[in-house]
């Protein structure tokens, strides 16, 4: 089974592509879905609650996000427990969903797959990417914030065009309403990953 990442900055537009990649019978890992699944599991909750306290779980057996949240800003060495902690059960369900797949590849999405250096675990790395102005009006959009904590987030991430330069494929979703045009995008990258004995770095 192929094992493909795709990923891309905040407001990229990523999710919509993904959507596109489903409608051609590509099954789609959500990274960050299947972590949030995972804080419920037993060996999970204990490993959490060991490390960071009874208070990190509600009375009725549900994440506290905002403690949790709190504990990650205020202490840098959180995240990183959170990560020793979540990762590599995330790992294992992910190749084990991968496995169970009937398809002729399939995409792990996340934000950060260069951030985390995960991009060895793949066969390829597919980046969606849309100019800075884009991907600032699609997130004020959907999230409602103002401009400043927007660009607080988008500076969290590695730039574009340097995850472009690591991507194997490139996809630009710069404008909503070509839908046609973005199709065509997905249809090459997809008919190249299908393709047997293919070089994925030829994608770029």
């Amino acid at each position: 089974m192929k094992k493909v990442a795709i990923t891309g900055n905040i407001g990229s537009g990523k999710s919509w592509v993904c959507q596109l990649f489903e409608s051609l019978g590509i099954p789609v890992f959500y990274s960050d879905s299947e972590a949030k699944r995972l804080y419920g599991r037993p060996d999970i909750r204990s490993a959490m609650t060991l490390r960071f306290g009874a208070e990190t779980y509600l009375p009725d057996g549900s994440l506290n996000k905002p403690y949790l949240s709190s504990l990650i800003f205020s202490d840098a060495s959180a995240m990183a427990e959170v990560e020793r902690i979540l990762y590599p059960a995330l790992n294992l369900w992910f190749d084990d969903w991968a496995e169970a797949q009937d398809a002729p590849y399939v995409l792990y999405e996340s934000a950060i797959v260069f951030e985390k250096h995960l991009e060895g675990r793949f066969d390829a790395v597919v980046m969606v990417t849309a100019s800075e102005a884009t991907r600032l009006r699609r997130v004020l959009l959907r999230d409602r914030c103002d401009e400043a904590a927007v660009r607080r987030r988008m500076a969290l991430q590695w730039p574009d065009d340097l995850k472009c330069a690591l991507a194997d494929f490139v996809i630009l979703h710069d404008h909503d309403d070509e839908d046609e045009a973005l199709m065509r995008q997905v249809g090459s990258v997809h008919h190249q990953l299908c393709r047997s004995g293919m070089g994925f770095m030829d994608g770029k």
